[in-house]
């Protein structure tokens, strides 16, 4: 990849309104982020940031000691790059190769018992002790005893971020996030002084699942985060641990009952050691190249579309949204989220032509997109 598509890449993931999704949307359609903010500036929802303001972004990253990791770039994680909507760029700071390095996800319960947090302190050292790096959220409880566990042992660990890395959040960690950067990595995919807002936590968790090849809960109550972060690691293909607690305690729940679907019960770090699989080349080592990693099986993307003498003059008609495909797309989506296969075979069209919709809406500013590829229109 070349420096200058990489800046543009970066000013894309920085334009209001383009998400991971829309961004593969609009390169399908136009081979590359150049062609997109040359030629197809008329499709984006607002204006995308001039050069000078990324590349003071970029700067001002590398003065804290962090990078920021464009996707399609040979250092960014393949086990990330693979999940469906992967991060079009995100920030580091601290020792970026711990991103490959089998990273493993303990999360749970911010509200957590005593036991609870001596028993994730205890299994993330053994898991640091193994030589993975243990993935999370930076959350008081559950989450900030696997970060210290893991910086006990002989390992690192990794804190996902839904504010900008230089934000300590909540304050009572700003410790705890130093050290983590000197020790280990931080991560976020909001640009450096986002402050912390609560829609930004579960784009955070998809980013946790995606980066460990396995995910186990400690202490979670019926509708916890955690529980999110857990069913993102199914459809994302990794595998999904809990521990058991009592029933009578809510803040066990949650991990009960993911016991009970299915999820291998977690006690000791012998259990977790039993279930730890045989690790695909994602995972842990190196991968050549600086190419964009192949689609999930089943995603789905359009393919490069020639552009006219007409459009690269601006002189062709704007496309209109408006079409059948539009509107039939919108007539079926309500404020409940809905899977985009089941809405495909409500629609009995071409998955092509509903994506396409569902990308027009999305620039309109009328779709909402909602882990587990499910979309829903925004309300009001």
């Amino acid at each position: 990849m070349t420096a200058e598509e990489r800046l543009d890449r970066l000013r894309l993931a920085r334009t209001r309104g383009i998400g991971p999704q829309v961004f593969d949307r609009l390169l399908g359609r136009f081979g590359s982020a150049g062609a997109i903010l040359a030629e197809g500036c008329r499709f984006l929802p607002s204006a995308p940031p001039d050069s000078g303001r990324v590349m003071a972004e970029i700067a001002a990253a590398e003065d804290l000691g962090g990078r920021i990791m464009v996707r399609g770039e040979a250092l960014y994680p393949p086990a990330l790059a693979a999940i469906a909507d992967a991060p079009v760029a995100f920030t580091v700071l601290g020792h970026p190769e711990l991103l490959r390095a089998t990273p493993f996800a303990i999360v749970g319960s911010r509200n957590a018992s005593g036991n609870g947090r001596r028993l994730a302190e205890m299994l993330a050292r053994g898991v640091a002790d193994e030589g993975m790096a243990v993935v999370s959220g930076l959350a008081r409880g559950i989450d900030a005893a696997a970060h210290r566990g893991a910086l006990e042992g002989r390992g690192s660990t990794i804190a996902v971020l839904g504010c900008g890395v230089d934000i300590a959040y909540p304050a009572e960690n700003a410790e705890l996030l130093e050290s983590i950067s000197r020790m280990g990595a931080v991560v976020s995919e909001r640009p450096l002084g986002a402050p912390p807002h609560a829609r930004q936590f579960p784009r955070r968790n998809r980013i946790i699942a995606g980066l460990s090849w396995g995910v186990l809960v400690v202490e979670a109550a019926e509708r916890s985060g955690s529980l999110m972060t857990a069913r993102l690691a199914l459809e994302q293909g990794r595998e999904v641990m809990a521990v058991p607690g009592s029933p009578a305690d809510p803040r066990h729940r949650g991990t009960n009952r993911l016991i009970k679907q299915g999820a291998a019960m977690i006690e000791t770090i012998e259990d977790l050691r039993a279930e730890r699989p045989p690790l695909s080349a994602e995972f842990g080592h190196p991968t050549g190249g600086d190419m964009l990693p192949s689609p999930q099986v089943g995603a789905r993307r359009i393919g490069p579309k020639r552009v006219s003498t007409e459009e690269k003059n601006g002189t062709a008609a704007k496309p209109s949204r408006r079409d059948a495909g539009y509107g039939s797309v919108a007539a079926l989506l309500g404020p409940e989220p809905l899977l985009v296969d089941e809405l495909i075979r409500q629609c009995q069209g071409n998955a092509a032509e509903v994506q396409d919709a569902l990308l027009d809406l999305e620039l309109d500013g009328r779709l909402v997109r909602h882990p587990g590829n499910r979309v829903s229109l925004e309300e009001g």
